[in-house]
């Protein structure tokens, strides 16, 4: 039987070209700076989004909570969305390793409006209240389907940290996914943001590592903290050279990925069982079944037809598309939820 694994993007294996490249790579000592390949990566993507600098991560949690410490002080006040990813899904890294206060903001599918940020940011700011220091945006949302923010929006969003003497930070796990659909520029975005975390790992289909964006100084710092958390690696070059390859021939594939996505969201909402199916704008998935089944159930009968999918929690159950989703995978999908 063949198997279908669906429980994110970052399950993908290096295609044949990335691990001849990773092979070929030249390597050194990245801990001294001198891996040139690792060197090459950060150069090239900081100049895709126009930035000073960038470094490289083993993961993107790291990534994120090392911009959350670099833009903080223990006891300030970090504002997300409800259903972020640096909140949920990061271990209260931003908790344990920066000591911040996490203000919630009641977005949807994962994005607050410009205003919801202003009446959070006003009022009083007297020693009763954490000192409000950094606002950090996913882009696209996990939780919310991989859904997009519209950069209008993200426009205002950073004239209201200017205007507050916030910090913005862009959780860009997935950033590539929303720059195809929505037929935007990196470099549109390093305009925008004082630092942004990239994912290597999930759609372009490397097998490790994040990158983080920002100032030559942002970067500096960031090198001492990515230490401090046992960060530093050091012949990185073979991975970063998969990250190279990711970056030159995996980026306008990932539309196939959207494509593939949106025709199993249409066999979910013609399948008897599904309640609910989330609006669908890049690789992920996210749906409820029907009040009479067991999520647990749906999620095993998948499992005997060799297709394996997640629980996001909350009854929303979730598959994502990836490099290694094939047109024959995606027939038997469709054809597996019109039996089901």
């Amino acid at each position: 039987m063949m198997q279908i694994n669906l429980i994110s993007d970052t399950v993908t294996k290096p295609t044949k070209g990335m691990l001849k490249a990773m092979m070929e790579a030249e390597v050194g000592d990245d801990v001294f700076k001198t891996d040139p390949t690792v060197n090459k990566l950060q150069a090239k993507i900081a100049k895709m989004f126009g930035m000073e600098d960038a470094l490289f991560f083993p993961s993107g949690t790291m990534a994120n909570q090392t911009a959350i410490k670099l833009h903080t002080q223990p006891g300030d006040r970090m504002f997300c969305d409800k259903w972020a990813h640096v909140y949920n899904f990061e271990g209260g890294g931003a908790a344990f390793n920066s000591g911040v206060t996490s203000h919630l903001i009641d977005g949807d599918r994962g994005m607050f409006t410009a205003k919801q940020l202003f009446d959070a940011v006003s009022g009083r700011t007297d020693i009763h209240v954490p000192w409000a220091r950094l606002v950090v945006v996913e882009n696209t949302t996990n939780k919310g389907g991989g859904a997009c923010w519209d950069y209008e929006e993200l426009l205002k969003i950073r004239k209201i940290c200017t205007d507050h003497n916030l910090a913005l930070h862009l959780d860009g796990a997935r950033i590539f996914n929303a720059l195809v659909a929505k037929n935007e520029t990196p470099k549109q975005y390093g305009e925008i943001f004082d630092t942004i975390s990239v994912c290597l790992s999930k759609g372009l289909g490397a097998p490790v590592g994040s990158v983080l964006l920002g100032s030559k100084l942002h970067i500096e710092k960031a090198l001492r903290i990515r230490k401090l958390f046992g960060g530093a690696m050091r012949q990185a070059g073979y991975l970063a050279a998969a990250g190279i390859y990711a970056l030159d021939n995996h980026i306008e594939r990932l539309a196939i990925d959207h494509t593939r996505a949106k025709v199993i969201g249409v066999a979910l909402q013609n399948c008897k069982l599904i309640k609910y199916v989330e609006p669908i704008e890049t690789n992920i998935v996210i749906f409820n079944v029907i009040d009479s089944i067991n999520e647990e159930d749906f999620v095993n009968r998948l499992k005997k037809a060799g297709i394996s999918l997640i629980s996001m929690g909350q009854g929303k159950l979730r598959m994502v598309t990836h490099l290694d989703f094939t047109e024959e995978m995606l027939e038997m999908v469709v054809s597996t939820l019109e039996n089901i």
